[in-house]
């Protein structure tokens, strides 16, 4: 008689249990892109990571983790209504923290390159990490793309990342208050906002670096892709990938993207600049000057009809096109990130402004606050 029981115990439980787990499953699958929140619900460096989900009117979603501040994925309507995501990431915090990456992260102190590493603040020379052929790249091995941001989610379209850098941090000086605001708009667009202030002179050059794929599918490059970039000149680069100085015409070069052109039309041209970047991985100088109503570069799938107006309060937008992706990485879907199946498009400052004193400048002093602001604008052509 107890046996009968005990099995009619075990029975009722396992009902119970089922039904639980029917309850809970939808909100696993609560994300459009298929993402598990669970999946990013962990422990880094003793603070805690999570999934935020943003949500427009018209059913666009984003979704952000404060691990390194980044955007995971980006679900947009294509010329047929489907909704395809259209940045590359990975399914959890595992996957952003087994291999070095920076996909969809926010980059600081320092965007781009530092030459040799070394920054004069105040009269002080400072020695940072060397992370890229003897220069610092994104704040060195250990920039903001690395670190947990405090998140706080004020409405369904917006999430407001913190974050303290300690003076020394990297090697740079000062304690920064770093705040970045992403607010998906109900017209597609996502807006992102950066402040900072310091209680110490320091550099500041914050970036967002999230590889786009407008085809929805990153087993396709994005050579086919059209790029457009208001920009008459850009930086050229020594084989180290650092600025030379120079600010060069892009006219009569492969450098030309002032009409739409296919991304990889010239990418293979018999062309230094080419060589030096590997492909294009350069800075472009904006024709807007800081006019975030003007649009910036434009990139458009002509397989999806999928079209990303950037704009940009910078006076720079560094275009690279994924040249050194190599098959090690395999993202969202168990898809493998090869070489050029995506464009990164980096508002910013000239890399190693710094160190090239008639460029704009990136210092911030006590009493200041920095800001910048960079759009990425989604709609269907």
């Amino acid at each position: 008689m107890q046996a009968n029981k005990l099995i009619w115990l075990i029975a009722i439980l396992a009902v119970v249990s089922c039904t639980n787990k029917q309850k809970t499953a939808p909100e696993e699958a609560a994300t459009l892109s298929g993402l598990k929140r669970s999946n990013f619900q962990s422990v880094v460096n003793g603070d805690s990571t999570d999934l935020y989900v943003l949500k427009n009117a018209n059913g666009m979603e984003v979704t952000v983790t404060n691990y390194g501040g980044r955007i995971v994925s980006v679900m947009v309507p294509d010329k047929n209504g489907t909704m395809q995501d259209v940045v590359l990431g990975f399914d959890s915090i595992q996957g952003y923290t087994s291999v070095d990456n920076n996909l969809g992260a926010t980059i600081g102190r320092y965007g781009n390159r530092i030459a040799n590493g070394k920054i004069k603040v105040e009269g002080v020379e400072y020695q940072l990490p060397q992370n890229n052929y003897g220069h610092t790249l994104h704040g060195g091995p250990n920039g903001f793309d690395k670190q947990v941001f405090k998140a706080v989610q004020p409405d369904s379209q917006t999430v407001v990342l913190t974050y303290l850098s300690k003076d020394g941090e990297a090697g740079f000086p000062g304690n920064l208050n770093v705040k970045v605001t992403m607010n998906l708009t109900n017209d597609d667009a996502i807006d992102i906002k950066y402040e900072a202030e310091t209680d110490k002179e320091t550099v500041v050059n914050l970036t967002n670096h999230s590889y786009f794929n407008l085809s929805g599918n990153p087993n396709n490059t994005i050579l086919d892709e059209l790029l457009t970039i208001n920009a008459d000149t850009y930086t050229p680069v020594d084989s180290t990938f650092m600025t030379t100085g120079k600010i060069d015409k892009v006219e009569g070069t492969p450098m030309d993207f002032r009409t739409a052109t296919p991304i990889g039309e010239r990418i293979e041209a018999d062309f230094d600049q080419l060589k030096n970047g590997k492909g294009y991985d350069h800075n472009w100088v904006l024709n807007t000057k800081g006019d975030i109503s003007q649009v910036a570069a434009t990139v458009y799938s002509p397989e999806t009809g999928i079209q990303l107006d950037v704009y940009t309060s910078e006076p720079g937008l560094q275009v690279y096109v994924g040249n050194f992706l190599d098959g090690t990485m395999t993202g969202k879907k168990g898809i493998v990130y090869n070489k050029r199946t995506a464009i990164c498009l980096e508002s910013q400052k000239y890399p190693d402004s710094p160190n090239k004193p008639d460029w704009p400048q990136p210092y911030l002093k006590p009493g200041e606050k920095y800001t910048s602001e960079c759009i990425y604008k989604f709609s269907v052509k």
